[in-house]
């Protein structure tokens, strides 16, 4: 499946990365939805399932560009340069508004989900009892998740390989958000705030020939449970995309009936109207964290009133719509040139 791409098409690939990152970044949302629905989906897991023994042979034996064609490494390279560009720049942002415009962030994720549910059920050449099943399964998961109660935050080495194992679920199953089970294990900010904000730091020190970090045991610490973590999700990417190719090629309509499942599912956790719910003594104090945060327990959802808040959100959901339309309309067009 290697395809010669011109400049216009690598930028794309790279916005892509972007959109997938930030997707990944936010609970509740899965980066699998953006390449299901932009259409480079199966692209995606083909070209992370061509990672095996017959591409380390040829790594291994200097045959370098052999190598590169045979993962289709153009594609790989530009969509991971636009993930790691969304964890320092987008993600950031993603931070700030989330803090300052929840309500509207919330709004347009939970557009984006209705969108790829509409999108995805397009894609059902056929639809039969067996379908639903499958679709209902998905959807009991998504929700059970959902409504889960967060364990205690962890940083013993062995877990934290585990959790990059299982957080890189959103980018190859599509409905499943690896972020948000990372917050039911524990390990959302430890591994998704915390340690980028430390790698995040460590280049701004080197790039100002600031070497004082070496000596700070928990900026070292952060940098090895980052490192670790990136390890894991790595052995996980390509891991699930060799099950999901499988899944894809020998249960096509099963495996697309629980995505499904887990889109819809996965509404209950990005609802845009829901309070946090803390943890709390008798006496209606907070329960901190090692880190002096405050320990969720989990999310009070409700019923909004109509008033002009509301309208506002209600028109981010729209527009959250309208953007997995236009990514839907693109995708389509690529793959017809």
């Amino acid at each position: 499946m290697h395809i010669e791409r011109n400049a216009l098409d690598k930028f794309l690939l790279v916005l892509k990365g972007l959109a997938m990152g930030a997707a990944n970044k936010v609970p509740g949302v899965s980066g699998g939805v953006v390449a299901f629905v932009a259409g480079f989906y199966q692209e995606f897991i083909y070209s992370l399932q061509r990672i095996n023994g017959t591409a380390f042979k040829l790594l291994f034996n200097g045959r370098f560009k052999a190598f590169f064609k045979y993962i289709n490494g153009s594609f790989l390279c530009y969509l991971i340069l636009g993930m790691l560009v969304s964890y320092f720049s987008i993600s950031k942002v993603l931070d700030y508004l989330i803090i300052h415009y929840e309500l509207y962030v919330w709004s347009t994720f939970f557009g984006l989900i209705l969108g790829s549910i509409y999108s995805i059920s397009k894609k059902f050449d056929q639809f039969n009892l067996k379908a639903l099943l499958f679709l209902i399964a998905g959807v009991v998961v998504g929700i059970s998740i959902s409504f889960l109660d967060p364990a205690r935050e962890n940083d013993n080495l062995l877990f934290v390989f585990f959790c990059g194992v299982i957080s890189v679920s959103g980018m190859t199953l599509p409905g499943l958000s690896g972020s948000f089970i990372l917050i039911i294990i524990g390990n959302y900010v430890l591994l998704l705030v915390d340690s980028v904000n430390a790698l995040y730091d460590t280049f701004a020190n080197i790039f100002t020939g600031d070497f004082s970090f070496t000596s700070d045991p928990i900026r070292m610490r952060m940098l090895q449970v980052l490192a670790v973590f990136t390890l894991g999700s790595l052995v996980g990417m390509v891991t699930f995309s060799h099950l999901i190719n499988y899944l894809l090629h020998k249960f096509k309509l099963p495996t697309i009936s629980v995505i499904a499942g887990f889109i819809i599912g996965s509404l209950g956790v990005v609802w845009p109207w829901k309070e946090t719910l803390f943890k709390t003594k008798p006496d209606g104090s907070f329960i901190f964290d090692s880190n002096g945060r405050e320990i969720i327990t989990n999310y009070r959802r409700f019923i909004p009133e109509l008033n002009q808040e509301t309208s506002i959100a209600i028109g981010f959901i729209s527009l959250g719509v309208l953007i997995i339309l236009s990514l839907e309309w693109y995708g389509s067009k690529t793959t017809k040139n």
